[in-house]
C-alpha cells in the first residue's frame, strides 16, 4: 500500500486517524493557536514554519500547504479524532527520510496535540495505533520522532511503543544537526 495513493483510515477505541480535511479547520485551530503545545510541535527542517497559526486564515493556508504536500508525495498529515468527543485534537504527519545521515530510509513521526491531551495515555495510544502500518505505507525501515529533553509525558509514551534515544544528531537540508530524535527500528 502507498500512503499517497490511499491513504488508511486507522482506528482504535479511543482515537480515529484519517487524512485531514478542509472541514477540520476550526478544530485545527485550536490545536496549533495553542501557544502551551507549541513547544512540543517538532518544526525541524520545515523552512522555518514553527507550526503556529494564530487565524483561521493562516490555518487554511496550512492546510492548502498540507493538500499540496500530499499531492506530490512529500508527506502525509492525518488528523486525530477523539472518538469520545467527536473532535479533532492534533495530527500526525508521516513521511519517508531519504537523506546522506543515519535516518536514510526511516519513517519520520510526528504528533501534534492540543497541550490537554501531552499526556503519556494518549501519546502512546496514538503511536501504537500508527505504528503497525508504518512499514508498508512508507516502505521504511524504522521510524524517527523528536522528543524533546523537557517532554516528559512524550518520553514516557515513546519509551513504552518501544523508541529509544538515537546516538545521532539528524541532519537537516542546510546542515544543521538537530538533537532529540529517539528510533524503533
Amino acid at each position: 500500500m502507498n500512503i499517497y495513493k490511499t491513504c488508511p483510515i486507522l482506528e482504535n477505541e479511543n482515537f480515529l486517524l484519517r487524512l485531514f480535511e478542509k472541514e477540520d479547520c476550526d478544530d485545527l485551530l485550536k490545536v496549533y493557536s495553542d501557544k502551551n503545545a507549541l513547544p512540543f510541535f517538532n518544526s525541524d527542517n520545515c523552512d522555518g514554519d514553527n507550526f503556529y497559526y494564530a487565524t483561521k486564515e493562516r490555518m487554511e493556508e496550512a492546510l492548502a500547504f498540507w493538500d499540496l504536500s500530499y499531492q506530490n508525495g512529500w508527506f502525509a498529515r492525518l488528523s486525530i479524532i477523539d472518538k469520545a468527543v467527536s473532535n479533532v485534537i492534533g495530527t500526525v504527519e508521516l513521511c519517508l527520510r531519504v537523506s546522506e545521515d543515519e535516518f536514510n530510509q526511516m519513517g519520520i513521526l510526528r504528533v501534534d496535540v492540543r497541550s490537554d491531551y501531552e499526556k503519556e495515555e494518549t501519546l502512546y495510544d496514538v503511536v501504537a495505533l500508527v505504528m503497525p502500518h508504518l512499514p508498508e505505507l512508507l516502505g521504511c525501515h524504522g521510524v524517527v520522532t523528536k522528543v524533546p529533553i523537557y517532554a516528559v509525558e512524550r518520553m514516557k509514551a515513546m519509551q513504552k511503543a518501544g523508541f529509544k534515544k538515537a546516538e545521532h544528531f539528524l541532519i537537516g537540508k542546510t546542515g544543521y544537526a538537530y538533537d532529540g530524535y529517539w528510533i524503533k527500528e
